[in-house]
């Protein structure tokens, strides 16, 4: 037999954050998750809470569309249980809700993004948390803690991983989304060390997402996956399964599989470090920096890919700024990192779906419509001859390097002659611009108000503004687990 050693160290006890006595990611992250504080700075919880406003409106929003009601359908056979699924009147045991909740929230590309793992973060942590939370009937405060906690983790993972595991067309949401959920579900589960380091390796065996499913139903359904695979993997280990040590940065860990053969070649090159990405383990001080406080997120203002923010955000700019209509361009150039323009692969989208990821759309539909929401990502709204002449004023320009050494410039040429300039190094809704806490609030009413009845409206609505108090978070979900005619 190898010898090779999976056990948790007998001598090893919980690790706090100015040293660790684990000896793998895997200990050193159980340990931390096991032990850690319950006292979070009033910063963090404000800002957990507040991305928890952000996802239930945009997974209310979601709940009727064309993914999200198959997933729902299918999920309704599966097994019955005390979890809420949006729009769903039956209640679903809390894998599947969790799968049905993740995937509406992810399904418009409306919700937030979390740099240190490239990912979209909430729509994968909340689903898992607030399913498994009615299941142990947890309040406010405990789904608040597990969503930090998780969220940690997560980042830690991605920062071990990123930025060539997302640049190399892993789709970070759903790998690494797997882990941060396992991660907090195994917090809001009490879970021991042991178990949580076999909850956080099972998960790993189910981390898996391709970019190649972006503009299909598929690249939502990877946050749903993500979602219910960490509520497994943390009841299976809850339930004694064990699993290997060696799953991150083994000769076979995910660090070697989902990031290649040269990654140590790529780690020792690796000289520009965002968002604490160094292509390392942090082992010793799991916890310091605080990542949801250190990085914070970069909440949506349109419902697309990400990657396409900066650029749309400087031609609104350049829109406000200057006299000139779409009949007086010549053409309008994107400068932008390639990683940035890969991620929006449709030139030419056809669907929706598509469209979401097209640069050329995005600002086709500004320009043409002065507005890129919700109604402007569909079949019909794609069709749109104005918006489909505009695109081809739209030149892409890819400009090689990480994103975080290159910023988007969008050059508007003017038939006059005139040249117009704006250059963008991060979207509005990021650390750089956050959003106040009224345009949360608006957000969710603009994502809710044509379909929610008003009394469910309000009384979801004050259950968010309250969830730190909350004393039961079915107070929360049950008044969405009911069909809403979509």
């Amino acid at each position: 037999m190898a010898d090779i050693d999976t056990s948790v160290s007998a001598s090893a006890g919980p690790c706090d954050d100015k040293g660790g006595d684990a000896r793998n990611p895997l200990e050193a992250f159980a340990a931390w998750i096991t032990g850690t504080r319950t006292d979070w700075p009033a910063q963090a919880l404000h800002s957990a809470h507040r991305e928890f406003i952000d996802f239930i409106a945009v997974m209310i929003a979601g709940l009727a569309e064309p993914a999200t009601a198959k997933v729902r359908q299918v999920a309704r056979g599966w097994g019955l249980g005390p979890a809420s699924a949006v729009g769903c009147s039956t209640r679903l045991a809390a894998p599947w809700a969790a799968l049905v909740n993740g995937t509406a929230g992810h399904v418009l590309d409306f919700d937030d993004n979390f740099d240190p793992p490239k990912a979209h973060a909430t729509t994968v942590l909340a689903p898992a948390i607030l399913a498994l939370g009615e299941e142990v009937a947890a309040d406010g405060a405990r789904v608040l803690d597990a969503y930090i906690v998780g969220l940690q983790i997560q980042g830690r993972l991605g920062q071990a991983l990123n930025p060539y595991h997302r640049d190399r067309g892993w789709h970070a949401t759903a790998t690494t989304g797997a882990f941060g959920a396992a991660a907090a579900c195994a917090r809001l589960l009490g879970l021991d060390a042991e178990a949580t380091a076999n909850a956080l390796s099972i998960s790993v065996s189910m981390a898996s997402g391709f970019m190649s499913q972006f503009g299909t139903m598929t690249k939502p359904l990877h946050a749903g996956l993500a979602a219910k695979a960490g509520i497994m993997a943390a009841r299976l280990a809850e339930a004694g399964m064990t699993a290997g040590r060696a799953t991150l940065d083994g000769p076979h860990g995910m660090q070697r599989l989902m990031v290649g053969p040269d990654f140590v070649e790529l780690r020792e090159g690796h000289t520009h470090v965002d968002h604490g990405q160094t292509m390392r383990f942090e082992t010793a001080n799991v916890g310091e920096p605080l990542l949801i406080t250190e990085h914070g997120y970069r909440v949506k203002r349109f419902p697309n890919c990400g990657s396409a923010h900066r650029a749309m955000d400087a031609l609104l700019f350049l829109m406000a700024e200057h006299d000139f209509t779409p009949a007086d361009i010549e053409k309008i150039e994107v400068h932008a990192p390639a990683v940035h323009l890969n991620n929006l692969m449709y030139r030419n989208p056809k669907t929706g779906l598509e469209a979401k990821f097209s640069m050329e759309y995005a600002l086709a539909s500004l320009l043409i419509r002065g507005r890129a929401g919700i109604a402007e990502f569909t079949d019909e709204a794609v069709a749109d001859e104005m918006v489909r002449a505009a695109m081809k004023l739209v030149e892409r320009h890819p400009v090689p390097g990480l994103e975080g050494e290159i910023v988007t410039r969008v050059i508007v040429r003017l038939k006059d002659g005139r040249t117009l300039e704006e250059a963008r190094e991060w979207p509005e809704g990021s650390k750089w611009k956050p959003f106040p806490d009224d345009l949360y609030w608006k957000k969710f009413d603009e994502c809710t108000q044509t379909l929610l009845p008003g009394e469910i409206r309000r009384l979801v609505r004050e259950a968010l503004a309250g969830l730190p108090e909350l004393a039961h978070i079915g107070t929360l979900m049950s008044p969405l687990a009911r069909e809403f005619g979509g």
